[in-house]
């Protein structure tokens, strides 16, 4: 099954999902409290995550704050429970590492748009797993998208071979205890 990510021209965005007004506002308010310092952003998504912690826009949009604020960790927090959420929507297995074509194309059934935001969950968490130097859970989670978007169209190759490299270069540059044995 050659999975093409790109193709969800007839599906309403995953940020069309409606918000009410009170999530919007907090939402509206995170953005522009942003000048003002991150502190006060913070306080609005969470205000909004509270309200509504499964919504694709709240959930984007505190994933990205902690990004950008260099949070991993809690990024990273937030990508799980994204993939997570939307597994439970799609009928995918749980544990993404069980995932494979046949499950995705159950979930392209439901929703194509839906597969996509998952599959960048996930991406984005093998990125974020790298920027960490776990490099082992990084190449899992990017192997596991290469695999599943045979084309690659969300371009998981690619941070895939820097994972790949930097765990050879972090490898090569450790050293070794004295009484281990070369190789």
């Amino acid at each position: 099954m050659a999975l093409d990510l790109l193709e969800f021209e007839s599906e309403a965005l995953y940020f069309d999902e409606t918000v009410s007004a009170e999530v919007a506002k907090h939402l509206d308010n995170a953005a522009e409290a942003y000048a003002c310092g991150a502190e006060f952003s913070e306080v609005s998504l969470l205000r909004a995550y509270f309200l509504a912690p499964e919504q694709p826009m709240v959930l984007v949009a505190l994933y990205r704050y902690y990004y950008y604020q260099h949070r991993l960790e809690d990024a990273l927090l937030v990508a799980e429970r994204v993939l997570r959420i939307f597994a439970q929507r799609l009928g995918l297995p749980e544990d993404w590492r069980e995932l494979d074509e046949r499950g995705i194309g159950g979930g392209v059934l439901i929703s194509m748009t839906l597969v996509r935001f998952y599959m960048l969950a996930l991406k984005g968490a093998g990125y974020i797993e790298l920027r960490l130097a776990r490099f082992q859970a990084a190449i899992a989670r990017l192997e596991k998208v290469a695999e599943l978007d045979s084309n690659d169209r969300l371009g998981a190759r690619a941070l895939l071979k820097l994972a790949r490299n930097a765990l050879r270069a972090h490898e090569t540059d450790s050293p070794k205890p004295a009484n281990c044995p070369a190789l």
